[in-house]
């Protein structure tokens, strides 16, 4: 249990005081997974054109579609 979660629950413990107790019972805490990027940006496969250049705007429907080529 966290420091925080303790003290929503009423109770007053600092860190140290629940580091000692966790020490003494053999509990560890589960450290967060570290960040992992999947995508490769270094490659030499093509890339599509850029045709609108972020102009998304359109004086009537149906005239811009957009969608990430990974998804079609």
């Amino acid at each position: 249990m966290l420091v925080l979660d303790l003290r929503e629950q009423g109770h007053r413990y600092d860190r140290k005081t629940v580091a000692v107790s966790m020490k003494r019972q053999n509990l560890r805490a589960k450290a967060a997974k570290k960040f992992k990027a999947t995508t490769n940006s270094k490659h030499n496969l093509p890339v599509a054109p850029n045709l609108l250049q972020q102009d998304f705007s359109a004086s009537a429907p149906n005239q811009k579609w957009v969608g990430d080529i990974t998804y079609l």
